[in-house]
């Protein structure tokens, strides 16, 4: 009989391979959610993804919670291993009640940018993200042989992905509330290979992130929060994280999408998948449909191996995989 995690396997393999191999099968129904998705009111603000990470956080994060709470025999001790006995709810959990403050916290900067910047993402046409950020369209693509609108051009928004470009404020458009979305659907290949080059990006940039947490000293009181806990480890100290860290993990995620280019739709899916692993990797426990087992083995640190890292033991500074881990290490 197959594990939970060989299940989980079985099921995902075959998407992805024929992701990859057959995306006309997938294609249709690509077609028909983004046309859905891209004439919905709420996906066009530009606070979206902000909303859409939030929601995810907090369904992912309780869901959580519940499960350690509800099995304390899949907990693990500092030492790796699993609980021989059950343990009852760590000191410093919270009702979410008591969060509010760490809602807010977390919202306002992100919100902020939302309401500032404008939102530029690949295969939307130039005139559109100009049209979204308040800037005329017709005035900023003029043809160059026409000197007196190039001669208005100054404030033309930079067409890069990484490079951030503030809303043309006025007192009709004070704010940025929309973004602009490409008109078609991506293919299902497109989405798997942006979704797996997105996290591999992350994963070595955090890696470097996290590593100058630890070993440069004025960075390491930032990260100390993080590690503010008892003993072990559950989820809700995934968001236990300074205003400096929280910032760095959501522009990193959002600056590794930015340099492939990602469609919108692989942002989407890419954030339930990104919190999930980030809440999974803090939990505390050994689950039995945890990542670490589903991947090829060697591939995935997991929550032993952060729990590991939270005790103190090294290790764990990559997020999701453990070659960067491994090759630290070596150079060590």
């Amino acid at each position: 009989m197959l594990s939970q995690a060989q299940t989980i396997r079985a099921v995902l393999a075959p998407v992805l391979l024929t992701s990859l191999l057959f995306p006309l099968l997938y294609q249709p129904f690509l077609d028909s959610t983004w046309s859905t998705l891209r004439y919905t009111s709420l996906y066009n603000w530009s606070t979206f993804e902000t909303i859409w990470t939030v929601f995810c956080y907090a369904a992912i994060e309780v869901s959580m919670t519940i499960v350690f709470l509800r099995h304390p025999e899949w907990r693990l001790s500092p030492s790796s291993s699993p609980s021989s006995k059950p343990r009852p709810k760590p000191k410093g959990m919270r009702r979410p009640s008591r969060r509010i403050g760490e809602i807010l916290l977390y919202i306002a900067p992100l919100l902020t940018m939302d309401l500032t910047m404008i939102k530029k993402f690949a295969d939307v046409p130039l005139a559109d993200i100009l049209s979204s950020g308040n800037y005329n369209a017709h005035t900023h693509l003029a043809p160059p042989d026409d000197h007196h609108l190039l001669a208005t051009n100054a404030s033309l928004p930079s067409k890069s992905f990484l490079l951030p470009t503030l809303h043309n404020f006025t007192a009709s458009s004070p704010l940025q509330l929309v973004r602009a979305l490409p008109p078609d659907a991506p293919s299902s290949r497109l989405l798997a290979t942006e979704l797996i080059a997105s996290f591999l990006i992350y994963d070595a940039l955090f890696f470097a992130f996290h590593l100058s947490l630890h070993q440069i000293r004025p960075l390491r009181r930032w990260h100390a929060p993080h590690h503010a806990h008892d003993t072990g480890i559950h989820p809700q100290v995934t968001n236990q994280l300074s205003l400096f860290e929280r910032l760095g993990l959501v522009l990193l995620a959002n600056f590794s999408l930015n340099m492939i280019g990602s469609h919108v739709l692989t942002r989407t899916l890419f954030v339930p998948v990104f919190v999930w692993l980030l809440v999974e990797i803090h939990s505390g426990m050994d689950l039995p449909w945890g990542y670490d087992k589903v991947l090829p083995q060697g591939w995935a640190g997991g929550a032993r191996t952060h729990m590991k890292h939270h005790a103190g033991g090294g290790g764990g500074l990559e997020p999701f995989f453990c070659w960067w881990d491994r090759l630290w290490e070596m150079c060590r």
